[in-house]
This record gives structure tokens, C-alpha cells and sequence, in this order.
């Protein structure tokens, strides 16, 4: 099963196979100002969530889309535009599209005080960046979930 074609739940400039009961959704009305805030992060509008709830476990694979460009500068302003991160790394890497540049850093939760690890790979298609971003409820959830979020960057093709 695999996310980002007709009938797929979410159609993207991408697609990827799914982790085994994760579940797609789109976006409604993603461009809507009034909810900017948790549609936007950076260059980036948030198109498309796959929940890991039906799995078990509590998180999303979220797919975000920026205009064309850099896939590095994109992923750079997605970042930038998180607040209080750290250890922030990013290295190039493969996907089944070709080149992609992937992302691991960690972000403080001041409110709950305590830091997670969050992950993201980005690449252009002639539709623009795609990026696609694992969190995860904390770090424990979070790499659980890394074999979903690694599927997907080894299973990519452009659209």
C-alpha cells in the first residue's frame, strides 16, 4: 500500500509505500491563513498526515510541500522555522527518487521540560520540495516509528 496517487488518501508530488496500518489523510485547506500557524512551518505547507495510531503507536509521518529549489535550503528553512532545537544534523543521503538531504535534530519541550528527537528528508521534484517529517509523542515513540519513516525515504519515487 503506498500514499500519494489518486485514491491514495493524499495526493502528492511523491509516493511511498506505507508501514503496515498507518493510515493517510490530506490536509483540508491547508492554505487557510487563519490556521497558518499549524499548516505552516518555514518555506512549507503541511499536505498530507499519516497517523500511527492504527499501528500502535502515537505520531505522524507528516508530508509537507515548498516551491522549487534547493531541497537542502528547504529543509534548512523547515528547520530554522522549529522552535528550541538542538544537535541539529544534516547529512546527504539516498531515496528510491534518487538524492534526498535528511535531517535529525532534537527539540525542547519547555512546557513538558524534556527534549525529543525529530527527523525529516527533503527532496525536489519538479513540483517543488517535498519534505517528509517524523516526531512522535517523545523519543521512545519516536524511533519506534523510525522504520515507517525509513520505508517511506527508501520506497520514494517522484510523481
Amino acid at each position: 500500500r503506498a500514499v500519494g496517487g489518486a485514491g491514495s488518501g493524499c495526493v502528492l508530488p511523491v509516493s511511498f509505500a506505507l508501514a503496515e496500518r498507518w493510515a493517510p489523510k490530506a490536509v483540508e485547506d491547508p492554505e487557510d491563513p487563519e490556521f497558518a500557524a499549524l499548516t505552516r512551518q518555514g518555506p512549507a505547507t503541511v499536505r498530507c498526515e499519516v497517523d500511527a495510531k492504527p499501528a500502535g503507536h502515537v505520531g505522524f509521518l507528516r508530508v509537507w510541500t515548498a516551491g522549487k529549489g534547493s531541497a537542502r535550503a528547504a529543509l534548512e528553512g523547515f528547520v530554522a522555522a522549529e522552535r528550541n532545537t538542538s544537535a541539529v544534523a544534516y547529512r546527504e543521503s539516498r531515496s528510491g527518487a534518487g538524492p534526498v538531504t535528511e535531517v535529525t535534530y532534537t527539540v525542547r519541550d519547555a512546557v513538558a521540560e524534556e527534549s525529543k528527537e525529530e527527523r525529516a528528508f527533503a527532496v525536489a521534484t519538479p513540483k517543488g520540495t517535498v519534505i517528509v517529517h517524523l516526531g512522535g509523542l517523545d523519543t521512545e515513540e519516536h524511533r519506534a516509528m523510525v522504520p515507517a519513516y525509513e520505508l517511506a525515504r527508501t520506497t520514494l519515487r517522484t510523481r
